[in-house]
């Protein structure tokens, strides 16, 4: 059981160190990052979501259901489904601003916060899904009840870890181009982080009572992450010129996290 414990903490720990190294960017570049490159990053951050919400979540979901025959396919359709409409009401009460957006209005409930807060909150309602699909499957492992091994955990969490480096990256450097002192700005990176050990954790408190509905919390998880890859990530990797950088770039995310999760899992 220590054993497990201690591996669940490391689990947690990486996906938070890649953001906070990628917000730590902000110390060693002196420009904002390019459009192709903000592409180039978004459109693999969007793939290696997709691999983990298809191969980490939802194989995962679908297997523990098997016994259910002919029906097996229905935790992980609602599970998907009540993802999805947890995102669609998170995204739609939160107030924050998509980076990029200068002349928009903020998305969710009015409020008066500024810009760079709203900047920072946009990249956190992501995290959330992100966080829960860590702890989901760390709760999984943790439980000994299911088909999760340590080695399919950690490929999720270095998946994640990867896909957040640039994350971090993304959100630090506008917030130092919008006027932020290179100290504000990568504490906007790190506080948008924190939220997927916080998540992680929470999702373990309560996944480890229910884990005979194991396959309806992963497929919730990934029905979070896709939710955030179709409605923000893919219109931001395609937008204007040079689309197909995104479209490789998100081709390489989506095979690394594939390569990942099958050659460890």
């Amino acid at each position: 059981m220590g054993d497990t414990i201690t591996t669940t903490a490391v689990g947690l720990a990486i996906p938070f160190a890649g953001t906070t190294l990628g917000a730590a960017m902000v110390f060693f570049m002196r420009r904002q990052l390019g459009r192709t490159v903000n592409k180039a990053l978004t459109g693999f951050a969007a793939g290696v979501m997709v691999a983990a919400s298809i191969w980490s979540l939802i194989a995962p979901a679908l297997e523990e259901s098997v016994g259910m025959g002919h029906m097996a396919w229905l935790p992980a359709f609602a599970g998907f489904w009540l993802g999805v409409l947890f995102l669609l009401l998170l995204d739609s009460l939160m107030p924050h601003l998509h980076l990029g957006e200068t002349d928009t209005e903020p998305e969710g409930m009015r409020s008066r916060l500024e810009r760079t807060t709203l900047m920072v909150l946009a990249v956190t309602i992501h995290n959330i899904p992100e966080g829960m699909a860590v702890g989901v499957v760390y709760a999984g492992l943790m439980s000994g009840n299911t088909s999760l091994t340590v080695a399919g955990a950690m490929a999720l969490s270095i998946g994640i870890a990867i896909q957040n480096f640039p994350e971090g990256a993304i959100i630090s450097m506008p917030l130092r181009a919008e006027g932020a002192s290179r100290s504000k700005a990568f504490l906007g990176g790190f506080l948008s982080g924190v939220v997927e050990p916080v998540g992680a954790v929470v999702t373990i408190s309560a996944a480890s009572q229910l884990v005979p509905l194991m396959p309806y919390l992963l497929s919730f998880a990934a029905g979070a992450m896709m939710y955030v890859v179709v409605e923000e990530l893919i219109p931001e990797m395609s937008e204007g010129r040079h689309s197909n950088v995104g479209v490789i770039a998100f081709s390489l995310g989506f095979t690394v996290m594939m390569a990942l999760d099958v050659g460890l899992g």
